[in-house]
């Protein structure tokens, strides 16, 4: 296994023109076979994302705001995965760790922005689930266009706004440990480590991500909650078994989304003494597998989204066969 060319870290030092990634541990002598598995996971996380765009977009009668998150949901998924594959690519197939110090803050950006994102769209789509269950009566005027438009924007003002300042921050703080990151891309927690204790500006980005990470999962596990107590008094138990069959694909898109998350923040808060490739494939199970599996958990479990796929595709055969 390679060794890092140590950054000399003298105390209150200004940001070093780069940053030195870690790849998987133990495929450093062969960097280059696992470009495959990447490439073929990001094809086909574009291509199951696009079709849910594509369906979506064009289907007039898929304009309601359980799709419109839906669609929101497919475009942070598209992001999250593009946003990750220039450091992954460089190290699979030719082992680049050193990447400018600009490049990693812009990767940083927008890594976190759609992750933020896909964690905001899942917030909204569980209060859309739990305002359909326990207030259907009032549903449609609740959630209304102008509401989705107001959620709309209050989300890219979440991702965009809140996170705008991180990099010039990160860029002008005092550092004092070596520019050597623990993960094949550049994270926000990773960078911040390195700052000199007591930097202010790492409490400001602290705060941001946190707000999202922390907040949306007990927000979206409080809204099951109430979901779980109306179902239980919802009558006979096909109606309730129907109307839980609406929450199946969220619910899986969420545990996948936040469960490793909260699996990575427990372990390195208590220090638990996990191998290093354990941890770093623990990273990529949270990035890279909800892009890749949440267009097919909607597609299997929402009857119109795969109705209108099958109608699609049906369509272009006839076309081609003509």
């Amino acid at each position: 296994m390679s060794t890092f060319p140590m950054q000399a870290a003298p105390d209150n030092t200004s940001m070093a023109p780069t940053f030195l990634l870690v790849g998987m541990p133990g495929l450093s002598a062969v960097p280059s076979w696992w470009t495959i598995p990447l490439i073929t996971i990001y094809l086909l996380s574009a291509l199951g994302n696009g079709t849910i765009l594509w369906v979506i977009a064009l289907d007039p009668t898929l304009h309601r705001p359980m799709y419109f998150f839906l669609f929101l949901l497919s475009v942070s998924d598209v992001g999250l995965a593009t946003a990750l594959m220039p450091t992954l690519l460089g190290l699979a197939f030719a082992g680049v760790r050193a990447v400018p110090a600009s490049a990693c803050l812009l990767q940083m950006f927008f890594v976190h922005v759609f992750s933020v994102m896909e964690s905001s769209v899942l917030l909204a789509m569980a209060l859309d689930r739990a305002l359909a269950i326990c207030r259907p009566l009032h549903y449609p005027t609740l959630l209304t266009n102008d509401v989705l438009g107001k959620i709309g924007v209050a989300i890219a003002f979440r991702c965009l706004g809140l996170h705008l300042p991180l990099p010039f921050l990160l860029a002008h703080m005092p550092y004092c440990h070596p520019q050597i990151l623990t993960h094949s891309y550049c994270l926000h927690p990773d960078i911040a480590h390195l700052a000199c204790p007591g930097a202010w500006s790492a409490v400001y980005s602290l705060l941001v991500v946190l707000s999202a990470m922390g907040l949306d999962p007990l927000l979206i596990f409080f809204s099951y909650g109430l979901i779980g107590r109306v179902l239980q008094g919802f009558g006979p138990k096909e109606d309730r078994w129907k109307a839980a069959q609406t929450c199946a694909a969220h619910l899986s898109a969420v545990l996948l989304f936040y469960v490793p998350m909260i699996l990575l923040a427990l372990i390195d808060r208590l220090r638990v003494p996990v191998p290093q490739p354990a941890h770093t494939l623990l990273s990529y199970v949270h990035f890279l597998l909800p892009p890749l599996i949440n267009p097919i958990l909607y597609s299997v479990k929402m009857k119109e989204i795969r109705e209108r796929i099958l109608k699609r595709l049906q369509s272009k055969k006839v076309g081609w066969a003509q």
